[in-house]
């Protein structure tokens, strides 16, 4: 067994796990699992740069995260970052401060291998699910880009667009600083059109309506299934490997577009960064699942950390 730990970095939360691994097995036995969210994509696509807000939320968790890492032990350590680094003009004063804290330089991947690294997470441990047709529709909803995988024991095709949950709202559903609550029809639709026209642009590279089994991952789809289950509290045990009906994502997004922020902030699953975030995200799971007729979502929790830890391990 391997002691690793590995960071995602993403547009709207960090997030660390820490992990003792066996390659040999295929086993993977978390030690501390956690999520911040730090929305270090706040602005982004608007200005281009890192707000100074946004990186002093960042560095803060990467502090919190460097003492569990020391406390645990972990042998070795990657740090993945993702789409609002990649994006940002500004990139290097991000890169410098998470080498000062935590002694590695952050890893700002691109799509592809960010594709690479979700279905493998995902994936690992449903190799030998009969249950599953393959091949898989792996989609990971971030804040600033979906990734698309389709592939069987390894990956066919992958592509990543720029439609996550933060980037959606702002260019959408923010007018003068302020979340719509709620939104107009026309600005769902917009909102709706850009999506197909990424979805679009996935198809050119992935062969999305090949797939028999679509697994969705990400804070998007996961608290979706929470809110399906009615969870009293988040549980990632119920949701991890969950399935949720086409019927009841599209009832699910269709009342979270609705909804006003203090019904939202009401579910009790719904973790309080998500709050105003979460109807874009439903919407661009809805939208897949439309697309490529999808009767269900199987849900996973093990997602691109599991696919970073696997990779250092």
């Amino acid at each position: 067994m391997t002691r690793v730990a590995a960071v995602d970095c993403g547009t709207n939360s960090i997030r660390l796990l820490v992990a003792d691994a066996d390659p040999s097995t295929g086993e993977l036995v978390d030690l501390d699992r956690r999520m911040t969210i730090v929305r270090l994509g706040q602005g982004v696509d608007r200005t281009g740069r890192l707000a100074p807000e946004a990186l002093r939320r960042t560095f803060a968790a990467c502090r919190e995260y460097a003492a569990i890492i020391k406390e645990h032990g972990a042998e070795r350590l990657r740090f993945v970052a993702t789409s609002a680094s990649r994006d940002a003009e500004n990139r290097d004063e991000f890169v410098r401060g998470v080498l000062d804290i935590l002694g590695v330089e952050p890893e700002v991947i691109t799509g592809d291998q960010e594709a690479e690294f979700s279905f493998t997470g995902a994936t690992k441990e449903l190799a030998g699910s009969d249950h599953l047709p393959k091949p898989y529709l792996v989609v990971d909803i971030g804040g600033g880009s979906t990734e698309f995988v389709v592939g069987d024991d390894h990956v066919r095709a992958a592509r990543s667009v720029d439609i996550g949950c933060v980037r959606m709202t702002e260019r959408h559903l923010v007018r003068d600083g302020v979340v719509s609550d709620p939104p107009s029809e026309e600005r769902i639709a917009a909102m709706r059109a850009d999506i197909e026209a990424a979805l679009d642009l996935a198809e050119q590279s992935v062969p999305l309506r090949e797939a028999r089994t679509l697994v969705g991952l990400a804070g998007s789809v996961t608290t979706v299934s929470a809110i399906a289950q009615e969870l009293p509290v988040y549980d990632s045990e119920a949701i991890h490997h969950s399935r949720v009906s086409y019927d009841r994502v599209r009832e699910i997004t269709e009342w979270l577009l609705r909804s006003t922020h203090a019904e939202r902030a009401a579910v009790p699953s719904m973790h309080p960064g998500r709050v105003d975030v979460i109807g874009a995200g439903a919407l661009v799971l809805l939208s897949i699942m439309e697309r490529i007729g999808a009767q269900e979502v199987v849900v996973s929790e093990h997602d691109i950390l599991d696919g970073i830890a696997w990779s250092v391990a």
